[in-house]
């Protein structure tokens, strides 16, 4: 239906900017159709409440909320380095959204892993730009297929949530544009139906008022024409947020209405102002108003999904001796995730499901078909605390093999984490457990890095469960007794400590935090400072065994290549292999990371074959930000084409000239390629 806006009185178009209640839009006294929004990102949280809750409630789940597929956190999805199945996670939360009359999923975030302490990044894909917003556009692209609405977030500089409504983030301009914002310009060309801003300052003004990045940047530069909605109780000022061109402030609040009055009334605000934001709200509705909301999966099919996500999102990182898959032998199973698994984090991702967990070694059994025998332990292990110990012990001492299965502290909305290590009594556990028994498999339940160092040597097996859904254990069997080969891969780095970690240092202080460290997150900062890490940035073990080879480039203009290469599984398993394309500059007239991933494919190859990828890259994969040109540069000379199977294993290496003509270039070195 198309409304008009000339039919809304001041008061309704004001109304329309302030919200409903919690979760729903109003209707302009019956004008317009109401609208549901509801969280998240790792599944539909529809609250069975119209009243505001607290963080505190939200945590707590104190609140009832309808049952859904918990489906594995965005953090997850990014280690499949798949879009298939990033898209296929969004389709799927977008049919439980159809089943219960939800019309726009407050989903995803594509904010940056810059720390591993923040206490959210379950819900954030990466610590790589590029790969957050090429994962983040395909889920966007799954829900919206179906009719119903996204909500790509938190914009910008949401990194931690300490102090995350008040503290300012102090970005340089050159950071912003490489790192911050580049997830959300990449994710923005899926179209999503809303922009939510983040709580925080970015250098000194609330994002809700920012009217530099919500409206030069994000609206004239990036073109975006949708909805900005704002973070739960991040608007300060009604009137300001919309002469920043924010629309909608939720949740309700008769005050911010009242305000709104005033503000007109005397002149700090214009009609021609509100009337922007309500068209950008109509507009929403009537998008709410399709054909396309027809589901797809039945319940059972949902939670087929999720374990399908999850096989290819957990990842392998150690296996010595091919300890795995176990094909035979005995092998005790021990740990509370084994039986009772984090599914996910608090919060507004928290997702209620009916699905009842299955225990893993019952799994594993019906799996294995009486080839390899799992029994399970009665001592209960959690991260600190354990009983039952006596009872572990002499099954440890007499089987081949112990499945320990490890979760972290929680984590959630709201608050961070203090340390990215076990507990010092789970560490110790783990040695001592392998001193009985030299074969421990490690699986770790977690939406963010863990510091393994202190006990890593101590074991043979290491697998990232991490925070994987409902699904997560049935996956989890799979990848154990080879049913599935592991395909997924770190989205994220795993330091040696804390202390290595780029943030580490960069704190600001209660009012401000500042991003120090520039472009160099994540792997950047890792491989510029020669700091070692114990699993680099995209890696991830495999039962098979791949080579890559044949590296070809073709151009097909002045900054458009297409790539070639082959990669071989020599093995006898059906795999799948994320190879990935870095980029270095090898002679920049400005401080620039030593490679950076501008590519990436995920692939099935049978066993004893070939298969020959293709990978494109276009100016981006070269270009800078200049500050001074306020545009993406890109400077003559060498740049190395990097094909790995992680940041650290690379396989293919080829250089490239780039000769642009000279009066596209800025630096000394132009005049070698004078036309």
């Amino acid at each position: 239906m198309k409304y008009d806006i000339s039919k809304l009185t001041l008061e309704e178009k004001i109304s329309l900017l302030c919200g409903k209640d919690n979760w729903r839009l109003q209707t302009a006294n019956g004008k317009v159709k109401e609208v549901f929004l509801s969280d998240g990102p790792s599944g539909l949280r529809k609250m069975i409440a119209d009243v505001i809750p607290t963080l505190a409630d939200v945590n707590s789940n104190k609140f009832k909320t309808v049952p859904a597929t918990a489906m594995p956190t965005l953090s997850t999805i990014a280690n499949t380095w798949s879009e298939e199945m990033a898209k296929l996670d969004g389709s799927t939360i977008a049919d439980d959204c159809i089943e219960n009359d939800v019309d726009v999923l407050l989903a995803p975030g594509v904010n940056i892993k810059r720390t591993p302490l923040n206490g959210r990044n379950f819900e954030y894909f990466s610590e790589d730009p590029y790969l957050s917003g090429v994962m983040g556009k395909a889920f966007i692209e799954g829900v919206q297929e179906k009719g119903i609405g996204t909500s790509l977030k938190h914009f910008i500089a949401n990194n931690r949530e300490i102090d995350r409504c008040f503290q300012s983030s102090e970005v340089a301009e050159r950071t912003l544009r490489e790192i911050y914002l580049l997830p959300f310009e990449i994710a923005l060309k899926a179209k999503p139906w809303t922009v939510m801003c983040s709580y925080n300052p970015i250098n000194g003004i609330y994002a809700s008022e920012n009217k530099y990045f919500l409206h030069d940047v994000l609206r004239n530069e990036f073109g975006y024409d949708g909805v900005i909605v704002s973070d739960w109780g991040a608007v300060h000022s009604p009137y300001k947020a919309v002469k920043a061109t924010l629309d909608l402030t939720m949740p309700y609040s008769d005050k911010f209405y009242d305000q709104m009055i005033l503000a007109y009334n005397e002149g700090l605000i214009t009609e021609e102002e509100i009337d922007f934001a309500v068209q950008n709200i109509l507009t929403l509705i009537e998008k709410t108003e399709n054909d396309k909301k027809k589901i797809s999966f039945t319940k059972e099919e949902r939670h087929e999904n999720a374990v399908k996500i999850a096989k290819e999102g957990i990842v392998l990182l150690k296996n010595q001796d091919n300890i795995l898959p176990i094909t035979s032998g005995k092998t005790v199973v021990c740990g509370e995730e084994a039986y009772n698994p984090t599914l996910g984090g608090t919060g507004s991702a928290f997702v209620t499901t009916e699905y009842e967990q299955i225990s893993i070694d019952k799994t594993l059994n019906d799996l294995s078909k009486g080839k390899a025998e799992f029994v399970k332990s009665k001592c209960i292990i959690r991260n600190g605390f354990y009983m039952e110990i006596t009872d572990l012990l002499p099954l440890a001492y007499d089987c081949d093999n112990v499945l320990l299965c490890i979760g972290v502290e929680k984590m959630g909305e709201g608050y961070d984490r203090t340390s990215i290590r076990l507990s010092p009594r789970t560490e110790e556990y783990i040695r001592e457990i392998s001193k009985i028994n030299p074969n421990v498999i490690v699986c770790l339940y977690s939406g963010s890095a863990i510091d393994v160092s202190p006990w890593i040597d101590c074991v043979k097996g290491l697998v990232w469960a991490g925070f994987s859904g409902q699904g997560v254990n049935e996956a989890l069997a799979n990848i154990i007794v080879g049913e599935t080969s592991p395909s997924g891969k770190l989205a994220e780095t795993l330091p040696i400590n804390l202390e290595d970690t780029p943030f580490y240092l960069n704190n600001g202080n209660a009012s401000v935090s500042w991003y120090n460290e520039g472009i160099f997150v994540g792997y950047r900062y890792y491989e510029k400072y020669d700091k070692p890490v114990a699993y680099p940035f995209g890696f991830g073990l495999s039962y098979a065994n791949f080579t890559y080879s044949n590296l070809k480039i073709e151009k097909h203009g002045e900054l458009d290549y297409t790539l070639c290469y082959d990669i071989t599984n020599n093995s006898n398993f059906d795999a799948k292999e994320v190879s990935q394309v870095y980029v270095k500059d090898v002679f920049s007239m400005v401080l620039r990371p030593e490679k950076e991933l501008k590519g990436f494919s995920k692939d099935l190859i049978k066993a004893r074959s070939t298969k020959t990828i293709s990978v494109k890259l276009d100016k981006r994969a070269f270009a800078y930000y200049n500050t001074c040109l306020k545009d993406w540069h890109v400077e003559n000379g060498a740049f190395e084409i990097l094909v790995g199977s992680s940041s650290k294993d690379i396989k293919l290496k080829k250089k490239i000239d780039i000769k642009l003509p000279n009066s596209e270039q800025y630096s000394s070195s132009c005049m070698r390629y004078d036309k």
